[in-house]
């Protein structure tokens, strides 16, 4: 979940600057390389990329309520991604587009996304549960100096840099124990820095976000931490529901839970609620989970 910053950039504006996509023809953009220092292209940049790609072919006052995609390929971080967002419809209350993400021709992600106009209804939520503040919890970049030695060299070497995405850890036992505990984690994130009002644009930044931590809730129940050399992850697929305005530059906690893992695939989900505690969108991801002993790679 980190943008390696351009010189005189923060993380953020980088972020955000890969956000911006280029149109090159009608339904067509192309997004910036991710310069992210990993092998394939992060997930969740695709994920909020194709966000954006479906959002600039709508009307403007209506806005995103749910997305649906699958992560075909590996995405090469030094080449380009070209978006190819497709009308599917245009009715009365709602909208939905569909997007290929390509690289060398072929189609790495696919993804269904549908608007909806603003209308009044019904509305019941479940309740956030009692954490501690964000202010009253260290950052993770603060948190992790303080216990290099228990981690993995990859993974101090990550958060040593700097990242667009502040995060706070409610409960760091994991990194600390490596005794399996329950498949459950929360934090709370934010923008590490103000962003402009677009609405897409918060939303994209979640998108961003949501993907990092999610698959690796399943390894809290063997032990495991996302950069342990002898697990190989990969997300599946990725759904989103929005399901109230929110602003991404303001701490919100992400509450995640993994009800399933067997036949080297790990179900989980997340709830996302604000600082009022609404509930303002929800997560799910499958995604593969190998030893690495036995792993092999998506071809």
């Amino acid at each position: 979940m980190t943008a390696t910053p351009a010189p005189g950039r923060s993380a953020l504006d980088t972020l955000l600057a890969t956000l911006t996509l280029e149109p090159l023809e009608d339904n067509l953009f192309r997004g910036p390389k991710s310069n992210e220092g990993w092998q394939r292209v992060y997930g969740g940049l695709v994920l909020s990329q194709s966000l954006v790609a479906a959002a600039l072919t709508v009307d403007p006052t209506r806005t995103i309520h749910s997305l649906h995609g699958y992560f075909l390929l590996a995405g090469d971080p030094k080449r380009e991604i070209i978006y190819d967002s497709e009308r599917i419809r245009d009715g009365g209350s709602f909208t939905t587009r569909r997007v290929r993400a390509i690289q060398h021709g072929q189609a790495i992600f696919s993804m269904s996304a549908s608007f909806h106009k603003t209308e009044d209804g019904f509305q019941h939520q479940s309740a956030m549960p009692e954490v501690p503040s964000p202010e009253s919890l260290p950052s993770a970049k603060d948190l992790m100096t303080g216990m290099m030695a228990n981690l993995p060299e990859n993974m101090s070497a990550y958060w040593r840099r700097e990242h667009p995405i502040d995060v706070r850890i409610v409960d760091p036992s994991r990194y600390i124990s490596r005794r399996p505990q329950a498949a459950a984690q929360s934090l709370w994130l934010k923008a590490n820095g103000t962003l402009p009002d677009s609405p897409y644009l918060h939303q994209a930044v979640l998108a961003y976000a949501s993907d990092f931590t999610l698959l690796d809730t399943a390894l809290i129940a063997h032990g495991k931490l996302l950069f342990d050399s002898d697990v190989q992850l990969a997300s599946l697929d990725h759904a989103m529901w929005f399901h109230r305005s929110f602003r991404a530059d303001d701490w919100l906690l992400y509450v995640q839970d993994s009800p399933s893992a067997d036949g080297a695939r790990a179900f989980c989900r997340g709830s996302v609620f604000d600082r009022e505690g609404r509930l303002i969108a929800s997560v799910a991801q499958e995604g593969l989970m190998r030893r690495r002993e036995t792993a092999f790679m998506l071809k």
